[in-house]
């Protein structure tokens, strides 16, 4: 029920709002700012001014929205579309093609694998996502007869992925600078450094790949010494190994290489021989600023559970 008591269902499911924002896209093959999206998605779905009101149980956000964003959401999922910057969306070559193709409505299997199919993107470079079949063994899959608890965690999965990707196109996107200090907030957060700040940019020609500086004590006697990378390829050898040159020419112990892309199978194997390198890739950047709430707000979520302890007679 939203605040005024009224069923959310007087607008659309998501899934209804998946034709539409292709429709729209493809008639602004440049690209066009979501709230446009949004707007045109709602007339030709005859969303009333009422309904537009509505607001989520939570009141951050207009129902409609929220739902054309997770039609968006699908779209990009699927390959079809991309977001090269906050609030913009654009079909992707591949999109226009089944635009072009399905002149009249899309059929409903079509509509239908969007919708539910494509549950989670690789990223590649220059905004482009691959489909990555999902690991069974990690997935929950809800179903007609599937528990309410199983539904609610199958959701939390499903939002945290799709974070996780909006950070990862996000992080592609920053200035170098800013991706540093990005960084450098994470390994606070995770508990490095008595203070935020005991950790320092260095980030200067000839700081020999070192992008920052942790004292993990209050006279600085042992520090840890960071390098971050927003990169699109991936990251090899020669780059964590000149990395390592770096640490030893500071006298360092210890040393984060970062990275918003990936490492190379003979990158991990280096930093695994040195036992000095800690490498961190993408995926594993962006679960951290989740879990520690770096770039991330958290919203609570009030599930009612029957207390059987209060309703104990004596």
């Amino acid at each position: 029920m939203g605040p005024a008591g009224r069923c959310l269902l007087s607008v659309p499911t998501y899934d209804k709002f998946i034709e539409p924002i292709l429709r729209f896209l493809a008639e602004h093959p440049e690209g066009a700012p979501a709230r446009d999206a949004y707007e045109a998605a709602a007339a030709t779905l005859k969303i009333s001014e009422t309904d537009r009101d509505e607001l989520l149980p939570s009141g951050a956000q207009a129902v409609y929205k929220n739902r054309a964003g997770w039609a968006h959401d699908r779209l990009k999922r699927a390959g079809y579309s991309v977001s090269h910057h906050r609030g913009f969306w654009q079909l992707t070559d591949a999109g226009l093609s089944l635009a072009r193709k399905h002149p009249g409505a899309l059929p409903e299997s079509i509509v239908e694998e969007i919708a539910t199919v494509n549950t989670d993107v690789k990223l590649g470079g220059g905004g482009d996502v691959t489909i990555v079949q999902p690991n069974n063994s990690n997935s929950v899959v809800p179903n007609a007869v599937s528990s309410p608890d199983d539904r609610l965690e199958a959701a939390v999965a499903e939002l945290r992925a799709s974070t996780r990707t909006e950070l990862m196109e996000t992080l592609a996107k920053v200035t170098p600078k800013f991706f540093e200090a990005i960084v450098l907030d994470v390994l606070h957060k995770l508990g490095y450094g008595t203070s935020r700040a005991d950790i320092q940019r260095v980030g200067r020609s000839g700081d020999g790949g070192i992008d920052g500086v942790i004292a993990l004590d209050r006279l600085g006697l042992e520090k840890v010494y960071v390098q971050a990378k927003r990169w699109q390829s991936s990251v090899g050898r020669p780059e964590v190994q000149a990395f390592y040159g770096a640490l030893a020419g500071q006298r360092a112990n210890k040393g984060v290489f970062i990275t918003t892309s990936t490492f190379t199978g003979q990158a991990v194997e280096f930093a695994k021989s040195v036992e000095r390198v800690v490498l961190v890739d993408g995926i594993k950047l962006a679960e951290l600023m989740i879990d520690f709430e770096v770039g991330v707000t958290m919203r609570p979520v009030r599930v009612p559970k029957l207390d059987s302890d209060y309703f104990e007679e004596e």
